[in-house]
């Protein structure tokens, strides 16, 4: 090992900083951080640094949170100005429309998560939706999850294959299932509910933007 480098490694584990070894040892950082950015120890000493100057400068710190609070506004906002422009060639989709109104319906609105959810019990509703993603939106299948809310008395491998069969999703896109208690005997979904989700921030927002201007558009009707 280069002599620098073990006087390097002997000042980062004493808890330096890139440019403190760098002053000291006239090595440039961006050197120092190809040696040490990978190792665990580094990294644990890096997150404490990091830490500490925070606490030492909280007002940089508020900067710092109100400068990435007003990025992703204006990110969210590009994706809202980019689902107004869509929606007037995207409403005369069928497919679209009828994947659209389901979300307004059955599907997660959180404006806080930027996941697209969808869970239902029936077949069509979840194929419909399914197409809506792949075909309507052009979302990526290997973007597209889906899982499974079952009774503890069901084969998760034999409603899994229900669920593919009527609704033509890959099996491949299936998490774990969840099992419940069901409050009643008898009144219980026999094949569980089956759930769409995408993660998707860009998504998520154009879906919300799409669902206002649609409630426009029947405001008018």
């Amino acid at each position: 090992m280069r002599k620098d480098k073990e006087k390097a490694t002997e000042l980062r584990r004493l808890g330096k900083s890139y440019k403190e070894i760098s002053r000291i040892l006239d090595i440039p950082t961006a050197t120092l951080c190809g040696w040490f950015k990978n190792l665990d120890w580094s990294i644990e000493i890096r997150n404490r640094l990091g830490a500490n100057a925070s606490f030492a400068y909280p007002e940089k710190l508020k900067l710092m949170v109100a400068a990435t609070k007003k990025k992703y506004a204006l990110l969210h906002e590009k994706y809202r100005q980019e689902a107004a422009r869509e929606f007037g060639e995207l409403k005369k989709n069928r497919l679209f429309l009828s994947g659209l109104m389901l979300y307004w319906g059955e599907g997660e609105r959180n404006p806080k998560s930027s996941q697209v959810r969808l869970g239902n019990s029936d077949p069509l509703m979840i194929k419909t939706f399914y197409l809506f993603l792949k075909k309507a939106v052009h979302m990526p299948e290997s973007k597209i999850g889906a899982w499974l809310l079952l009774y503890p008395d069901l084969i998760e491998s034999v409603q899994k294959k229900f669920w593919c069969a009527s609704t033509g999703l890959p099996a491949n896109i299936f998490k774990k299932s969840i099992y419940i208690k069901g409050k009643h005997p008898t009144k219980r979904m026999a094949y569980g509910v089956c759930t769409l989700y995408v993660s998707s921030r860009a998504l998520k927002e154009r879906m919300l933007k799409w669902i206002e201007l649609a409630a426009d558009d029947l405001r008018n009707v």
